[in-house]
């Protein structure tokens, strides 16, 4: 039975003393892991920063030093290759950050966004940071529109949740997402701090994986956000499996 695994996170590559230069986070190498490859293909999509091309470089440096074949999807000004045969042949997808709002109309326009649910539903890892994470979601608050944040959705809804990122180092992120889940305009929902990410398996939580090593009780971690009668309840979910 073809296990759909989706890792979406508020970290992915880390910055070095390199000017410009990156390195791959625990979250990065777990989605290679997870591909059960010894040599995985995985597919750069950098669609929300307007397939970046300094950031693509960076990643693409970032990973040379390991047993993976690197591609990547761009859409400007034109799809670099066809849509469903990029996706099709990745073992794993990493999508980058940036706007959610831009990343889904564009999405939708290619016929990424089905292209992508076949691949998952075929078993391929879907993965990424930010904007990279709530498109896997209902939808979630986002700075698409400006600095003040907002709602966006629907997005793919592969995963039937509501989803909160950078959730420790932006100030609005956290109340306003308790905020829509109060009020019903957003369903349970999950969160991540900076260099955390969350793991599903189908429609599950199962896992909150690092990026570096934290303090399990009072370090960055996840967390479980949902109505109960009429107040919203937070849950942390520290690193490790999730009960």
């Amino acid at each position: 039975m073809t296990t759909r695994r989706i890792l979406a996170t508020s970290g992915g590559f880390l910055p070095t003393e390199r000017y410009e230069a990156a390195a791959p986070g625990r979250t990065v190498l777990e989605v290679l892991r997870l591909t059960g490859k010894q040599r995985p293909r995985l597919l750069l999509v950098l669609t929300a920063s307007g397939d970046d091309g300094p950031r693509l470089a960076r990643y693409y440096q970032a990973l040379s030093g390991l047993s993976v074949d690197v591609d990547h999807l761009s859409l400007f000004t034109m799809p670099n290759q066809p849509v469903e045969e990029a996706v099709g042949r990745a073992d794993a997808v990493w999508v980058g950050g940036g706007s959610v709002a831009n990343l889904l109309a564009l999405w939708r326009l290619h016929g990424v966004d089905v292209a992508l649910r076949d691949a998952w539903e075929s078993g391929t890892v879907l993965a990424g940071v930010s904007a990279g994470s709530i498109c896997w979601h209902v939808g979630g608050p986002t700075d698409s529109f400006g600095p003040t944040l907002r709602l966006h959705k629907p997005a793919l809804g592969l995963l039937p949740y509501g989803n909160g990122v950078h959730y420790d180092s932006e100030e609005q992120r956290r109340p306003l997402l308790q905020s829509l889940v109060a009020s019903g305009e957003l369903p349970l929902s999950y969160a991540t701090d900076d260099r955390v990410g969350i793991l599903y398996e189908g429609e599950e939580p199962v896992e909150v994986v690092t990026d570096v090593d934290v303090d399990p009780l009072a370090g960055p971690a996840a967390y479980r956000v949902e109505r109960d009668g009429d107040r919203v309840v937070e849950t942390r979910l520290a690193p490790g499996r999730i009960d």
